[in-house]
């Protein structure tokens, strides 16, 4: 799929593929069925709900799962607001290829394929404290480089980010969807120590005060990153086929945030794979009305805990698939 404008994505908020309540009751009819008191599995019966209205199915399985993890760098990041320099972005990337970081053993052992993505890393976004990080024909092409992306073949997308001072676009996009002062969004980040975070919140304020009157994909055009527009378009893609996403922390969910600003159901097909540790994404998750798969305290980035939370459900699936019903059993119900 292809954006030619901010208008399509709004558009496609109007037609975009629903839950399919039929599917989602015949699981649901499954699982008071199985060889378990109704309700005992908990958050495991309603994944695999969950997963039954997205894929159309009573019993859906995950034969494929995908990873994507989006990289790009910003212009921000010339007001010293993350305590590593941009090239460190670069030298991550080289990191995920090769192997050596924490989204690909978590990948391994969720059984995801991971692939990731550098946008431009040579060519960051604009200082958004002196004008739009980007123009609306560099947003567009994230987005649609993040939508090409997407596997439509798959069935669940894990999703997660690499950028030198993102967490601060992360707070900026935050405060501009749900309001509050920007010291509410700030965290460490990458390890920003209370200075690092009071001047995070002071680029935030002139951010926000020079692009008050963007909204909708435009904020992101006048706040956001390549790798946070990639989500976006990656999202929407996951949408149009159907596919249950599985966001990552602060960053991404904020980055995904953005089109539920545009309308707030293009998020309903999308879990939230972890609480992170960072200080806003609670508030944020709260604001969007979801509840995390997994708390485990973690703060990485790099779609770490959505990876981890795709391991939670597989394991849905396979009680939802593999357990008997009380009649294959042979087993009383109560």
């Amino acid at each position: 799929m292809m954006f030619a404008s901010f208008a399509d994505i709004a558009d496609f908020a109007t037609h975009a593929p629903s839950f399919d309540a039929l599917a989602a009751e015949a699981a649901r009819s499954r699982q008071n069925s199985l060889t378990k008191p109704q309700g005992s599995l908990g958050r495991l019966e309603e994944l695999a709900i969950f997963t039954a209205g997205w894929r159309g199915t009573a019993r859906p399985t995950i034969t494929r799962a995908q990873a994507l993890v989006f990289a790009g760098n910003h212009g921000v990041c010339e007001h010293g607001v993350s305590p590593y320099p941009p090239e460190v972005t670069v030298q991550m990337v080289a990191n995920f290829e090769a192997g050596g970081a924490a989204i690909n053993q978590l990948c391994r052992a969720a059984g995801a394929d991971l692939s990731v993505i550098a946008l431009d890393l040579d060519h960051p976004t604009a200082d958004f404290t002196s004008g739009p990080a980007m123009s609306e024909a560099e947003t567009l092409d994230a987005i649609n480089r993040g939508a090409a992306a997407v596997d439509v073949g798959a069935d669940v997308l894990v999703l997660g980010e690499m950028g030198i001072g993102n967490s601060t676009i992360a707070a900026a996009l935050a405060a501009a969807l749900f309001g509050g002062a920007p010291a509410d969004w700030v965290g460490p980040g990458t390890g920003s120590d209370a200075s690092g975070m009071a001047r995070k919140a002071d680029v935030i304020a002139k951010g926000l005060a020079r692009h008050a009157d963007a909204k909708g994909m435009a904020l992101m055009a006048a706040l956001g990153g390549r790798e946070q527009a990639a989500i976006c378009g990656a999202v929407l893609a996951a949408r149009s086929a159907r596919m249950p996403v599985i966001l990552d922390g602060f960053i991404c969910t904020a980055a995904a945030a953005v089109l539920h600003g545009v309308a707030p159901s293009l998020l309903d097909h999308c879990l939230i794979g972890h609480a992170s540790a960072e200080p806003g994404h609670r508030k944020l998750i709260a604001a969007l009305g979801k509840v995390p798969v997994l708390e485990f305290d973690m703060r990485l980035g790099e779609g770490s805990g959505a990876a981890l939370a795709l391991g939670i459900l597989r394991a849905a699936l396979e009680c939802h698939n593999g357990m008997a019903t009380f009649g294959e059993a042979g087993v009383r119900e109560a």
